[in-house]
């Protein structure tokens, strides 16, 4: 079989964004990084004051220090140059900043033409892992492919569970063993039944290892060693799962991960949470990972491929028509 597109459909992408950007900026009819600006800056010149207010937001947005000098950096630039006039101006340069940053790491997962395609889905407990998975086999499904399910977090029984429940709702094969197996075991048996059966994608989950817990992350290492017995180059994605409302420790999380498995592909998860997305660039401009996915609630329709662009809009632009409280008119992003 050749390979397979999973990027999203425009329909997909219209509906998902507008999700996205409302749980992003939920409570608020703007976005919560440009909310009230307009009351900073009106019958001035963009200045230091308006930068260090609009640093201090993108600080405790989660954006992160590297990528907030990066941003700030090349603002203060152009207000030197006097080539910031008005808010239009500042949100338009923003938003190519923050692109500049976001748009490497938007690579939609490509399944290619190995099969089976084995994904590895790891991250720490109350990622959403589980969850995550069932949402990406339905996502696979519906663009053609046909999925196997490996029950790989034996330490929990409900992961099992979870698992299995997630398998009879979208009629996806699930390999399982009891509570306690050996989860490289498990992994491995699934790759064979995997193979013997012609299936296109094989996605193991894994338990949730703290990224501390030095002896929990050999056993990753080890189902890792395990199933390149069968094949060499698996597996073909290591796809970490990352709750966004973790802030900061999402990148210690990150570089642990990375380090023991080498990390091709990240899920920011829990969007609807506290979580204001700005994660993402610190995520991208620490690490240059691929973010494949987003998820923003519990719904399989809450869960969408990322795009830079949709995502940055999503963070500058309010969600609905409505007014800030204040009466000021929500300053809209300019079209170029």
């Amino acid at each position: 079989m050749a390979a397979a597109d999973t990027k999203a459909t425009p329909a997909e992408k219209r509906g998902f964004i507008a999700r996205l950007r409302a749980k992003i900026n939920q409570g608020l009819g703007d976005s919560w990084l440009t909310y009230d600006l307009a009351n900073l800056v009106p019958g001035r010149e963009i200045d230091a004051e308006v930068l260090d207010e609009l640093e201090t937001r993108l600080i405790t947005g989660d954006v992160g220090v590297e990528a907030t000098e990066a941003i700030l950096e090349e603002l203060r630039g152009k207000v030197a140059r006097k080539e910031l006039k008005d808010l239009d101006g500042l949100l338009t340069a923003l938003h190519r900043s923050m692109l500049t940053i976001l748009a490497p790491t938007a690579k939609p997962l490509q399944v290619d033409a190995r099969r089976p395609f084995v994904i590895l889905v790891v991250g720490v407990n109350g990622s959403g892992k589980t969850t995550t998975i069932g949402k990406l086999a339905r996502h696979l499904q519906e663009r053609g492919l046909e999925v196997m399910l490996a029950a790989g977090d034996t330490f929990r029984a409900a992961a099992i569970e979870q698992l299995q429940i997630w398998g009879q709702r979208n009629d996806v094969p699930v390999v399982a063993q009891h509570a306690g197996a050996d989860p490289a075991a498990v992994v491995y048996d699934a790759l064979q039944s995997a193979r013997a059966r012609g299936v296109d994608v094989l996605i193991a989950d894994t338990a949730g290892r703290l990224h501390t817990q030095s002896h929990l992350m050999d056993e990753l290492k080890k189902v890792k060693r395990v199933i390149q017995r069968l094949d060499a180059d698996a597996p073909h994605e290591v796809l970490l799962v990352l709750d966004a409302g973790l802030g900061q420790n999402a990148l210690t999380q990150t570089a642990q991960f990375n380090e023991a498995l080498g990390v091709t592909g990240i899920v920011l998860t829990k969007l609807d949470g506290t979580a204001k997305g700005g994660v993402a660039l610190a995520m991208a401009q620490r690490f240059g990972i691929p973010i494949r996915f987003v998820g923003v609630g519990e719904q399989a329709e809450d869960f969408g491929v990322f795009d830079a662009g949709q995502f940055v809009d999503a963070l500058l632009e309010p969600h609905d028509e409505a007014a800030p409280a204040n009466g000021a008119s929500a300053p809209r992003l300019p079209r170029q």
